[in-house]
């Protein structure tokens, strides 16, 4: 079975996960999702992006803060908040990105320098993992 589709966009590469993809805020899972995007452009890492129904959204805030750049667009921001640590605007989406980034809106964003992502099993703990 092929888990992962790539296509360039632009100066973007979006890869198409169908494989479980986990994040993680200082052992809290934010998120799960089986239909996880991968964006990666050149100088940057590469960058997870999740449906927003698949976030656990009680651990966000959204900011008053956003980020704006031509080749993407307009970012809503949102900090995160779990077992007594913070991390402010960690979190990102757009809501009507660029054309070379149209797949992304919808989808959640985490910094990956924030967060553990795990990609390609269930979430550590799970059920499976101890049977």
């Amino acid at each position: 079975m092929d888990t992962i589709k790539e296509r360039k966009s632009g100066p973007f590469a979006i890869e198409k996960i169908d494989a479980p993809v986990t994040v993680y805020f200082h052992d809290d899972i934010i998120a799960t999702t089986d239909h996880a995007l991968l964006v990666r452009e050149d100088g940057a890492e590469p960058v997870y992006y999740i449906p927003r129904d698949r976030v656990e959204m009680a651990f966000l805030v959204e900011s008053d803060a956003h980020a704006s750049t031509p080749d993407k667009g307009e970012a809503r921001l949102w900090s995160v908040s779990a077992m007594n640590r913070a991390a402010p605007d960690a979190v990102w989406s757009y809501d009507h990105p660029t054309e070379p980034l149209r797949a992304v809106a919808g989808y959640m964003a985490f910094d990956p320098a924030q967060f553990r992502i795990e990609a390609g099993g269930p979430p550590r703990g799970a059920m499976s993992d101890r049977i």
